[in-house]
């Protein structure tokens, strides 16, 4: 298993004492912003290592290792491209670039290296892990630690933090929890959280303050209505300097799924983000590679998300997702075709398209802009 999701292992692993997996996928785009335009090609070589380690029934020790081989336009034509594929966010730089030249960037990175420790109810994990409070499928306000991009599906384990956690379950529904994380420059965020059952639905309520800047409230749900799944996550922040004089920042995202007895699955998610004074972009492109954090998880206020998908066979799955951003006009396409090659290897054809009407910040002028990305990748787990 792939322990980037939690620490809980089987029983079997914990009998070997370790357990080592991973994957490597090749994967070759195209970017354009008119298919007759000039076209932007790219090649990635990504291989991840997993290795856990377990000593005796109550600790554990997990690293994950992801080394990428860049080679392509992107790295002649976007500026500082191996600085940003270099940055670590954590305290600790466990991210280099081994290579970095004019047309190949090989990069190590290190993203999850943390101890675990279990006894009946308690559990503490200190070191470079993930913390999802996370309940909804494209945008999560709550998830304050490590927030990630949905467009990035070639990185399923999603950014970690250097963090100590400290969970105590209070019930077979209900925990309280600690989290204290300190990045790159030497900020804390930290925050508690409690989660709860009620009427069926999964609850949590949590505060705290983001890097020392802002303070943080909110909440999260998780339950259905009927056979339809609905999810929710709100989160308020408020500046720390000028607390009385100063306006904060309304986070709220709402999501619901269903799938049919033919296996057609549907998903709808709404998203609002008051946007900071620097919100905004003025390409796509911006956006794409900037690294997110809570409060940009989007750039427009309001913002409407769609998918379905269907297993046209057990071997051969489609899907197509959409979004919309009625402040600018704006949209965003992503077709995806999946299939699976063998039990441990699959082919995927995937494209990204946005388009909408922004402003030129040199001319202040708005204008109708769109870029679209294509990408075929083969991935082999081992």
């Amino acid at each position: 298993m792939l322990f980037a999701y939690g620490t809980q292992v089987s029983a079997q692993e914990k009998k070997l004492n370790y357990s080592l997996d991973g994957y490597i996928t090749n994967m070759q785009s195209v970017m354009f912003d008119s298919i007759k335009a000039n076209w932007i090609n790219d090649n990635l070589i990504h291989n991840r290592l997993n290795f856990s380690w377990f000593p005796d029934d109550a600790f554990s020790i997990n690293i994950g290792l992801r080394t990428r081989i860049f080679t392509g336009e992107s790295l002649k034509y976007i500026p500082g491209y191996a600085d940003l594929l270099s940055k670590d966010k954590g305290i600790i730089d466990l991210n280099t670039n081994l290579v970095s030249e004019n047309s190949v960037i090989i990069n190590s990175q290190i993203d999850r290296a943390n101890i675990s420790f279990e006894k009946e109810n308690l559990s503490i994990t200190l070191g470079r892990q993930r913390i999802n409070w996370g309940r909804s499928f494209v945008w999560n306000p709550n998830d304050i630690f490590n927030s990630y991009s949905f467009f990035d599906f070639d990185y399923p384990e999603k950014p970690g933090s250097d963090a100590l956690r400290i969970q105590y379950y209070t019930g077979a529904a209900s925990s309280a929890e600690i989290v204290a994380k300190i990045d790159s420059s030497k900020k804390i965020t930290a925050a508690g959280m409690y989660r709860f059952n009620l009427l069926s639905y999964d609850f949590q309520i949590f505060g705290g303050i983001i890097s020392e800047q802002d303070y943080v409230i909110g909440t999260g749900w998780e339950g259905a209505i009927k056979n339809m799944s609905f999810r929710g996550e709100i989160s308020y922040l408020h500046p720390k300097e000028q607390f009385i004089d100063t306006t904060g920042l309304l986070i709220a995202d709402i999501s619901t799924d269903y799938t049919f007895q033919n296996s057609l699955s549907l998903r709808f998610e709404f998203l609002y983000n008051q946007q900071p004074a620097s919100g905004g972009i003025s390409s796509f492109e911006e956006y794409y590679y900037k690294p997110l954090s809570v409060k940009n998880l989007s750039f427009t206020e309001y913002n409407i998300f769609g998918s379905l998908s269907y297993p046209v066979t057990p071997l051969f799955n489609i899907s197509v997702s959409g979004m919309y951003y009625p402040k600018i006009n704006g949209y965003f396409i992503g077709p995806n075709f999946s299939f699976s090659v063998s039990e441990n290897a699959d082919f995927s054809v995937l494209a990204q398209t946005f388009g909408g009407s922004l402003q030129n910040r040199i001319t202040g002028n708005t204008e109708f802009k769109k870029i679209t990305f294509v990408f075929l990748r083969f991935k082999y787990n081992f």
